[in-house]
């Protein structure tokens, strides 16, 4: 039979792992979630200007700096759709991620 506390140590241990695993998973995350907001508040607009200049001619306002001032304007405002701009780095990673869990738990 096993002691109380040989049991108690490998719990506390176990536990410990755990705590050690769920601790990298969520530092990783982080760093994902802040290098795409980063991509989302600073890439994809100078890439939608870019795009934007060239499809339709000179944006009407102080060029890329006014746009980028009202774009954060309606980020602090809480505009929805400028919510869904600066994340979709986000949810398209996270959508992607799903499919492929998804995609390999069908297989198996």
């Amino acid at each position: 039979m096993v002691n109380d506390s040989v049991l108690r140590s490998l719990r506390q241990t176990l536990v410990s792992i755990r705590l050690s695993a769920l601790k990298n998973v969520l530092i990783r995350e982080a760093a994902i979630l802040l290098v795409l907001l980063f991509a989302g508040i600073l890439l994809l607009p100078l890439a939608i200007y870019l795009v934007g200049q060239s499809v339709f001619g000179e944006y009407s306002g102080a060029g890329f700096f006014g746009f980028y001032v009202q774009l954060h304007h309606d980020i602090r405002d809480g505009q929805p759709v400028v919510w869904y701009l600066i994340l979709s780095p986000y949810i398209i990673w996270q959508l992607l991620r799903l499919t492929v869990w998804g995609v390999r738990r069908s297989s198996t």
